[in-house]
């Protein structure tokens, strides 16, 4: 079978479908064969989704309330549709399991629908402001209006759910937007864009633009757009806020994520909790679990749970039911997580179970006596490796976490609730999961980290917040 036979996706420039200036080819990540092409958009698409989205921001600004929430719901009613068409993708084209598939599916249009609600449900304010005699007479109104056009630039681990983080609050809000899809994992923002192409949004509204990195700076620097959103690396993230100029730029980085187990926990009940957020999807999230931080007189038992469960896992095609992990994204990364372990490993460190490579294939790791200063304690892992270390001090473990360039999210396992609220207080993450693994995540809820993790939020109305700014009318009364 021919390159040519299989399945080719137009890519989509001011709301209309074209063929791209070059063709991408996207492969299988579990048979590493060829499984769709897709239009490369060149500089002049570039360009004019761009000047499109310019073009549409009077037009997007002013639709009704009601008329965002239908489209918004329309995309709901089609995602469904096509539900296990879009499980199936993601099999082929991110290598993820069909439950880890089917669930991230589930997440796109929960966070279409949230959005649909969140559409009708922006407010503002009327601010007194006889604060003093000079200001007697005075009243204040503010409301929220869309910042105009806006890019977001999106990862390969959820091509699905991270890009309707962006889209479907950019929606809500009518801001137009283009979105340059990650090129190893393009499919499923292109079928978003299909759908979002049935709507009656106005010319321009969107552009879903395939592209190489090199050709990728207008989404950065064009100060047409007025809000860069990004999620991938630190070392990129970064680096593209420095080039932003006077944009708002949201960033969704990397994670280190940690699990406390104290003693007062259930820590049979946190065994399986703690497997499924440290290898579901192999490990590449960067809310995966990669430090389990264990309380001595626990470690022992817990341990043994964790290797087992670990053991029992089956590593294999994602496309068959009862598959737990696939292929990382590709090989390469493979023998990065397999490096990184053998450097561990060259300074003291045990392996407990996996550590095995087949191509893009990693097995579920799990290692102790980890040295603090190698890659593989400090960096984000973004693999199927888990670090297990024990703790005397609660306090002292919290401690540990922070001591970390990273700070995105953290899971607490204990009965206290003092411990509980410490720990809510004291560590430098976006969220604190109590009870549950630092994976956990509700698509509406405030997403974000500080340090090296990031800058703003994500989800629904926090996205909003940033594709909006105030404006203040300041009425003199007679």
């Amino acid at each position: 079978m021919t390159i040519d036979s299989f399945p080719s996706h137009p890519l989509y420039v001011a709301s209309r479908p074209e063929a791209g200036q070059d063709e991408l080819v996207v492969y299988d990540k579990f048979t590493t064969e060829p499984m769709a092409r897709v239009g490369l958009a060149g500089p002049d698409q570039i360009e004019r989704g761009i000047a499109g989205a310019a073009a549409a921001s009077k037009a997007m600004a002013a639709i009704p309330a009601f008329k965002r929430q239908a489209i918004l719901q329309h995309c709901v009613r089609r995602f469904e549709e096509r539900f296990e068409e879009l499980a199936g993708l993601l099999c082929r084209e991110a290598g993820k399991p069909l439950r880890d598939a089917r669930g991230e599916v589930q997440r796109l249009i929960d966070t279409f629908r949230v959005a649909a609600e969140e559409s009708v449900r922006q407010v503002g304010e009327v601010l007194p402001l006889d604060i003093s005699e000079r200001a007697a007479g005075y009243r204040g109104h503010w409301k929220r209006v869309p910042l105009g056009p806006v890019s977001f630039i999106t990862p390969f681990n959820f091509p699905l759910n991270l890009v309707a983080h962006k889209v479907a609050p950019a929606i809500a809000v009518g801001c137009p937007f283009v979105l340059k899809p990650a090129s190893l994992t393009p499919v499923g923002a292109l079928i978003v864009a299909e759908i979002l192409a049935e709507t009656d949004l106005p010319e321009g509204a969107f552009s879903v633009l395939p592209c190489t990195r090199d050709s990728a700076g207008a989404f950065t620097t064009d100060e047409r757009l007025k809000l860069l959103s990004f999620t991938g690396s630190p070392d990129v993230g970064w680096a593209l806020k420095s080039q932003a100029g006077r944009k708002k730029v949201t960033l969704e980085l990397g994670g280190n994520a940690a699990v406390v187990v104290d003693e007062t926990a259930d820590w049979e009940a946190a065994v399986p909790r703690i497997l499924a957020g440290a290898f579901y999807q192999s490990g590449q999230s960067c809310i995966g679990v990669q430090r389990i931080l264990v309380h001595e007189s626990i470690l022992g038992p817990m341990r043994e749970a964790l290797v087992l469960g670990a053991q029992a896992l089956t590593l294999g095609d994602p496309r068959t039911e009862g598959t737990d992990l696939g292929p990382m994204i590709s090989e390469k990364e493979a023998q990065r997580v397999e490096s990184w372990v053998s450097d561990a490993k060259a300074l003291g460190a045990r392996v407990l179970c996996g550590g095995g490579r087949q191509g893009a294939m990693y097995e579920a790791t799990l290692l102790d006596q980890v040295p603090t200063d190698v890659d593989l304690y400090r960096k984000e892992v973004f693999g199927p490796v888990a670090l297990i270390e024990p703790f005397t001090d609660f306090y002292g473990a919290l401690e540990r976490i922070n001591d970390s360039d990273f700070g995105l999210q953290a899971g607490i396992f204990t009965r206290d609730i003092y411990r509980a609220n410490q720990a809510w207080d004291g560590l430098e993450v976006g969220a604190v999961v109590i009870g549950d693994i630092p994976s956990w995540r509700v698509d509406h809820m405030p997403y974000g980290g500080v340090k090296e993790s990031g800058l703003g939020r994500e989800g629904l109305r926090f996205a909003m917040e940033d594709m909006t700014e105030i404006r203040l009318m300041v009425l003199r009364m007679g």
